[in-house]
């Protein structure tokens, strides 16, 4: 199982892995700059899609040769955008990624019913990678960023994208808790019932989906314990499911802003790896969202 990014790295290397990556919105500092870095490693080749003037400008700042990479001139955002997910349906590149842009015109053409990246009857979702130093191993949650408010069979299929993900970093055991503001199940609070709907539920062999859960009771065990909550899952949770956005939103950023843990934002649900990385992000957790998408690949062949 991997633990952190490093090893992902190592891995990627020691395996000899290359994949191709087109850059939408690639006039774009920190976006750019952890495609060179990828590049440099010899993890990835890549099509750059966007202003080329600026594109040139940048990589002549990082003293990076433009004439190693192809450079398509799109500075339009969903015209862009459009054409990295063209390029994954013709088999010219492996995974697409988000530069300087708006989300919305990002995932349009990702989200297109006809020529889109969704898989068939499936969902996409948003799945936070986070390094836990606690256990020394990493973490998931979803959904911080996609679906607003999922209904019950939705919340499956974010199991089951979180899970797919899971099984690609390594995990064998995979313990979901599904997260509410209580450990038992209230009518009033839709997502302890839907949490409590999901442990009844018949899982695959190797996962396990226990819940509701408030946070302190998924992640640690004497607590879990002081309220008389037994199961495995309990204080051992590897993947947390949150009922809707806006929880599942501010824990990502208290990831990031509180805990400062290295994390990346990575989808499921897709026919190929997609790195939906947010604009504000830096260089180095882009660089690991590439890693990441490059890992997933791997399982989608």
């Amino acid at each position: 199982m991997f633990r952190n990014f490093n090893e992902i790295e190592k891995h990627i290397l020691n395996k000899n892995i290359v994949k191709r990556i087109a850059l939408c919105g690639a006039h774009d500092d920190d976006s750019l700059s952890a495609v060179v870095d990828a590049s440099r490693k010899g993890v990835i080749t890549s099509i750059l899609i966007g202003d080329e003037s600026k594109i040139r400008e940048i990589l002549r700042k990082m003293d990076e040769p433009d004439d190693r990479y192809e450079i398509i001139n799109q500075p339009r955002e969903k015209a862009s955008a459009k054409m990295a997910v063209d390029f994954v349906n013709q088999g010219r590149v492996d995974i697409p990624m988000k530069g300087l842009m708006q989300s919305s015109s990002y995932m349009m053409p990702i989200l297109d019913p006809v020529t889109g990246l969704v898989e068939e009857g499936g969902l996409l979702s948003s799945i936070t990678i986070f390094y836990y130093p606690a256990r020394n191993q990493f973490m998931l949650l979803t959904d911080p960023a996609l679906n607003i408010s999922p209904s019950f069979e939705e919340k499956i299929k974010l199991v089951n994208n979180a899970v797919k993900l899971a099984r690609s970093l390594g995990f064998d055991k995979i313990k979901v808790a599904a997260l509410s503001a209580l450990e038992k199940i209230n009518p009033d609070i839709i997502g302890s019932v839907d949490a409590g709907k999901l442990a009844e539920m018949e899982w695959d062999e190797n996962i396990f989906v226990a819940g509701p859960f408030a946070l302190d009771n998924a992640m640690d065990s004497e607590t879990a314990k002081s309220k008389g909550i037994t199961h495995e899952v309990a204080g051992n949770a590897d993947v947390l499911l949150a009922p809707e956005i806006c929880s599942g939103n501010v824990l990502h950023k208290a990831i990031h802003y509180f805990a400062n843990l290295p994390s990346v934002a990575a989808v499921g649900g897709s026919k190929s790896p997609v790195i939906f990385n947010s604009r504000s992000d830096s260089t180095e957790t882009k660089y690991y969202s590439i890693l990441t998408a490059i890992l997933q690949s791997q399982i989608n062949q």
